[in-house]
């Protein structure tokens, strides 16, 4: 954990809450390349929680 009390990286289930998507809609945009992760191994994958708040920021500027 960061000293905000954040981990820098979230569970694919983690984004998808933060997000307000199912796990399984979540898991498609990592499939699809539109949800950025880290893969640590074919099973071990995590979403950086910078890129998840650049995705929405963008998201945002473009909505």
């Amino acid at each position: 954990m960061t000293e905000t009390g954040q981990d820098l990286c979230l569970t694919v289930a983690e984004a998808a809450k933060l997000i307000h998507v199912s796990r399984n809609q979540a898991y498609a945009l990592v499939s699809e390349g539109r949800l950025p992760v880290i893969r640590f191994s074919e099973r071990c994958i995590r979403v950086p929680r910078a890129a998840l708040q650049k995705m929405m920021d963008e998201a945002r500027v473009s909505a």
